[in-house]
């Protein structure tokens, strides 16, 4: 009846206050809505990590082979709004590995011709900024079961520098990728968790998944510590690389 009353301008108007409302209440009591945050760190070793560029007339190397990566520190933010079932989270989660070395091999990387033996300096980008929906089909105190989509901003760069020259690919896409989550506590105290984001297609795949074992701190806090793995890359005209990271890990999930 409201929305036929006020028409298309009343029923902006008051999704907006069921928002604000549920927005405020958050703040004080989650009657309309949860909000939390998580932060992540440790660190990242590489497993392999192989380029062309370009895709079709470009020389193979390695960063992990061909050059020497080194293990690095990393950090990851999360925010959370759940409604009920429904789970929306924002992520950033920046990548930096830096490899150096010498190649055996002249290398044309980027239209640029590396001589063979030089000194070289390199520097792999990989930063992801997503928005995830998720449906809970199971939740209790517990164990929860969802699933849903992640839409993805992947921010990467592949940077060679050596001898006065440096050279550089950089590439911004989306990738929409499938998510799933587990969290399992069975004691109340102690449990599991697994989350993942992944998707493959023909022209290349992206996962990121995380194992943990997950300590409950009391009400809406949580710490967990165990194994992420980011894999994945793509296979085209402009860019051949598949890269595999592995990640020790280390959170914490805070309800606000």
């Amino acid at each position: 009846m409201t929305s036929t009353r006020y028409g298309r301008h009343g029923r902006f108007a008051a999704a907006a206050l069921g928002i604000a409302t549920c927005l405020v209440a958050a703040t004080a009591a989650p009657v309309c809505a949860g909000w939390g945050v998580s932060f992540e760190t440790g660190i990242t070793f590489g497993g392999y990590n192989d380029v062309r560029i370009p895709g079709d007339t470009g020389t193979d190397f390695s960063f992990t082979d061909d050059l020497e990566t080194d293990t690095r520190p990393f950090v990851r933010g999360r925010i959370t709004w759940q409604l009920d079932r429904h789970t929306v989270t924002l992520l950033a989660a920046p990548l930096r590995l830096d490899a150096a070395g010498t190649l055996d091999r002249d290398v044309s990387f980027n239209g640029v011709e590396l001589p063979e033996n030089a000194l070289v300096e390199g520097r792999y980008r990989f930063d992801s900024w997503r928005v995830t929906w998720r449906y809970a089909f199971h939740k209790s105190d517990r164990l929860e079961i969802g699933a849903g989509i992640t839409a993805k901003i992947r921010d990467a760069g592949i940077r060679l520098a050596w001898g006065g020259t440096v050279t550089e690919k950089t590439n911004v896409g989306f990738v929409p990728l499938v998510n799933v989550r587990l969290r399992w506590t069975p004691d109340g105290a102690a449990g599991f968790l697994f989350e993942a984001d992944a998707l493959a297609a023909p022209q290349g795949r992206a996962e990121d998944v995380l194992a943990a074992i997950l300590f409950d701190l009391g009400p809406r806090r949580a710490f967990y510590a165990g194994y992420r793995l980011l894999e994945g890359g793509a296979d085209n005209d402009e860019v051949y690389n598949f890269a595999l990271i592995h990640y020790a890990v280390v959170g914490v999930e805070i309800g606000l």
